[in-house]
């Protein structure tokens, strides 16, 4: 596989789609941070880092409203790919959505969302836009 935040933010996606409850993702490091944000922001209910032989998996409940139903990650679009790589300084940090969604980014300060690099002063590759 050649992009794996890819596969991830796609198993998300579709398991959105298909109004599932619990998608199983293979884990990494990167992925693990990525999750962490999902659920400091409200995007995600909870997770869970299952351990196993070959390799752990991230256990993720996903978060719908709950009268209507309709998932709480309307989208998730990936931003750099392996291919092309998109950085960002501090002043050019994106907007999504004029501020209701969040950019994703990995910086020297971790992977953290846009906000939080503009407190810190820092910029970085842009991985993905939640909204």
């Amino acid at each position: 596989m050649t992009d794996p935040i890819a596969d991830y933010l796609t198993r998300i996606r579709n398991a959105y789609r298909a109004g599932k409850k619990v998608v199983e993702i293979p884990s990494s490091k990167l992925k693990v941070a990525i999750t962490d944000i999902l659920l400091e922001q409200g995007y995600i209910l909870t997770y869970k880092i299952v351990e196993g032989t070959p390799y752990n998996t991230i256990k993720i409940a996903l978060k719908y409203h709950p009268q209507t139903k309709v998932p709480a990650i309307k989208g998730i679009d990936r931003i750099s790919k392996p291919g092309l790589r998109k950085y960002s300084d501090v002043k050019s940090l994106p907007r999504v959505l004029n501020g209701l969604g969040i950019a994703i980014l990995t910086t020297s300060k971790g992977v953290i969302t846009d906000k939080k690099a503009k407190e810190l002063g820092v910029g970085g590759e842009v991985i993905c836009y939640v909204y």
